[in-house]
């Protein structure tokens, strides 16, 4: 028989293509915090904070407007008052806003109390400047009959600001405010100094217009100097104090440190008001 030797047949041979690289993943855009908060504020919430810095870009312009005509910045007739009116309002319609978000206060009741006092801050500012561009006083002027009908939507509107301040205030203390550590005493202490500037803002406009009634027009215009630092610095307090509040929350201070920061600063808050109040009482 013949023999046959049998040759291996040759192993075949697959080729394996190497793992392909992974892409290099796209880096996702980054985004700025603020863009995230701000789309987490309500409509009713963004429509009070552009009003409240419209009011302040308009205190700013005003100011650019005295630097170039000039006049006097004191007195009833002056270039000072939208500067400081705008400024003022702006700041505290921002404020009110956002410690009004710590209070336990239903969302559609804040919502429309918010609006109703974005309109009034409006009203304000808008018939200060008014007057002001017209080169006569805003408040007390009963002149004329277009002049007594400003002075006496200045008054109206203050009332319903006054009112609209008055329920947050009230609503603080029924019950206790959210937020951060320190947050509860700096919003109840910043509304119990608000309602100081209230009570004196009213305390300015019924001497005015008694002083205004009996023929004394020009003793009217200067009557409320006295009250004035008493008012200014009282009205402020309710961001002053909050806004401390929120940014001792983003120390790495023990909360021990962060109540006593709070606590002094509501005690020198209260110190300048009650010497604001002592000047005020000698001079008037």
């Amino acid at each position: 028989m013949e023999s046959r030797s049998e040759t291996p047949a040759p192993a075949v041979t697959t080729a394996v293509a190497p793992p392909a690289r992974p892409s290099p993943a796209r880096p996702s855009p980054v985004r700025p915090v603020w863009r995230g908060a701000w789309r987490g504020v309500r409509p009713t919430e963004r429509l009070c904070h552009v009003t409240g810095a419209v009011l302040v870009l308009s205190g700013l312009a005003h100011l650019v407007v005295f630097a170039v005509d000039g006049g006097p910045w004191d007195g009833p007739v002056s270039w000072r008052k939208p500067v400081t009116f705008g400024l003022s309002f702006g700041l505290t319609l921002i404020a009110i806003t956002w410690v009004t978000s710590y209070l336990r206060v239903g969302t559609r009741l804040r919502s429309a109390l918010l609006v109703v006092f974005a309109a009034g801050c409006v009203v304000e500012v808008g018939g200060i400047t008014l007057q002001a561009w017209r080169r006569v006083p805003s408040h007390l002027n009963m002149e004329t009959g277009f002049d007594t009908a400003v002075s006496m939507t200045l008054a109206v509107g203050g009332g319903v600001l006054v009112m609209l301040l008055t329920v947050f205030a009230v609503a603080s203390f029924r019950s206790r405010p959210t937020g951060p550590l320190g947050m509860p005493l700096a919003l109840r202490s910043g509304f119990a100094i608000l309602l100081v500037a209230l009570a004196s803002g009213a305390a300015m406009i019924a001497r005015g217009v008694v002083l205004t009634r009996t023929g004394h027009q020009e003793a009217a215009y200067h009557s409320t100097a006295p009250l004035k630092p008493l008012h200014g610095v009282s009205l402020h307090a309710v961001l002053v104090l909050p806004a401390l509040a929120w940014l001792l929350s983003h120390t790495p201070w023990s909360d021990r440190t962060r109540q006593r920061v709070i606590h002094a600063a509501v005690g020198c808050y209260a110190a300048a008001v009650l010497g604001a109040g002592v000047w005020a009482a000698l001079t008037w």
